[in-house]
């Protein structure tokens, strides 16, 4: 295991150091970790060079979601995530750039955790040439050295059946090689990006299709100079759930750190056509009816008895299953019960795009869902899973404790991969 050395103190750095260490930000930048987002260069560049610069207390959370993200002054940071999810994101991608063959003699550049400030490290070329001789380097700057070619005498250049032979075993060698680094960086991809890779990479704008109410005709406006005092404006509103808006809130962040387009629309003003210019996140179970329709075929699905009084999850596989029930009357009186939802990744056949579906039998599901669905640690046991069975398409059953209407962690009941 390689330990980094301490840090280095930036107001010690000279100009050619300084240098040096943008030319390794352009370096980590060109790798296919950094090369395909647009925000992840524009947040190291500015944590970088502000840092450098001597700036390095404006490198804070705010800071960076006004200036790479283009939120507020007065923005929520603790409702939105942008800038912690971002950061998290580009501390795994350093971590992975490095633990790549051929990375050992370059300057190390690290983001701590809880922190948004860069550190910079010796190489660990400059650390072992160190420990050999004694001493520590006295500059940041790495010389690399390259062995010299030397050439044979004409005299003792192999025969062309030598030659040939060797080339044949450079060529299986490289073949390996490449062969052997395709699959150590498969098994260094995070759970994270296994999960989020057919959305993230498709190119196309992902479409949210949200739970939306109609029953709405006015809506109360507030006076300008005295907030106090209202008044009642006939419209006809479309109202969105608040719980919905939770899993919709933090899933755009992933979006937005990689640079995804996505825009919003309720599931009544959803059409075929809308599903199909690009990947769909779909939220909300009973008051969305594309989700029911989603998931209908699936092996978890959503039902109800006839007088709608208890909604839970079936199982096509155990139609007799009634352990993931939702009895509607205690719900409403003790706002205490067990919530379900339903987590799946897959591609549509009608339309051959990816869908991910976001869906609870009650509220608190759907929060919970979107709380799964954007943790690195809960992605880890899906995506191991998934990687164990071979198959693509998932499909996951949660269940949460709802205390006072609030849900607690989510907790995966069953799992189906195909």
């Amino acid at each position: 295991m390689q330990v980094d050395a301490p840090a280095l103190n930036p107001a010690d750095f000279t100009e050619v150091e300084k240098a040096a260490i943008e030319e390794q930000i352009d370096r980590l930048l060109q790798n296919p970790y950094f090369s395909h987002s647009r925000r992840f260069p524009m947040f190291l560049r500015f944590v970088v060079g502000h840092t450098l610069a001597g700036q390095a207390d404006e490198v804070k959370e705010r800071t960076l979601g006004i200036e790479i993200f283009g939120r507020n002054p007065d923005y929520d940071t603790s409702s939105d995530p942008i800038v912690r999810v971002t950061a998290a994101e580009i501390r795994k991608r350093i971590a992975q750039y490095y633990q790549e063959p051929g990375h050992d003699g370059e300057i190390r550049i690290s983001l701590p955790a809880g922190s948004y400030v860069p550190q910079f490290h010796r190489p660990h070329v400059a650390q072992v040439a160190a420990a050999a001789g004694g001493a520590e380097p006295e500059s940041l700057t790495l010389v690399q050295v390259h062995p010299e070619i030397v050439t044979s005498p004409l005299e003792t250049l192999p025969s062309r059946k030598h030659v040939l032979l060797g080339v044949a075993l450079v060529l299986l060698g490289i073949c390996v090689a490449v062969g052997g680094a395709l699959w150590w960086r498969s098994l260094q991809r995070s759970a994270f990006d296994v999960f989020w890779e057919p959305i993230l990479n498709s190119g196309d704008p992902v479409l949210f299709c949200i739970a939306d109410q109609n029953q709405y005709t006015a809506m109360a406006l507030r006076d300008a100079a005295d907030p106090t005092h209202q008044t009642i404006l006939k419209d006809n509103l479309t109202a969105v759930v608040m719980d919905d808006l939770n899993p919709v809130v933090k899933i755009a962040g992933i979006l937005q750190a990689h640079g995804t387009k996505y825009s919003l629309k309720g599931e009544g003003s959803t059409t075929l056509t809308d599903l199909r210019t690009g990947p769909t996140v779909f939220v909300g179970a009973f008051d969305n009816a594309w989700t029911l329709r989603l998931t209908k075929p699936l092996r978890f699905h959503f039902a109800n008895n006839a007088d709608m009084t208890r909604f839970w999850i079936a199982d096509s596989h155990a139609p007799d299953r009634t352990d993931w029930v939702i009895d509607r009357a205690q719900q409403q009186a003790t706002n205490n019960y067990r919530d379900y939802a339903i987590v799946t990744r897959f591609t549509d056949t009608n339309t051959g795009k990816a869908a991910i579906v976001a869906a609870g039998v009650g509220r608190g599901g759907t929060i919970a869902a979107g709380e799964f669905l954007t943790d690195p640690a809960h992605l880890a046991q899906v995506v191991n899973a998934a990687r164990a069975s071979g198959k693509k398409n998932m499909e996951f059953v949660l269940s949460t404790e709802i205390i006072d209407g609030q849900p607690g962690t989510p907790k995966m009941e069953a799992a189906y991969f195909w």
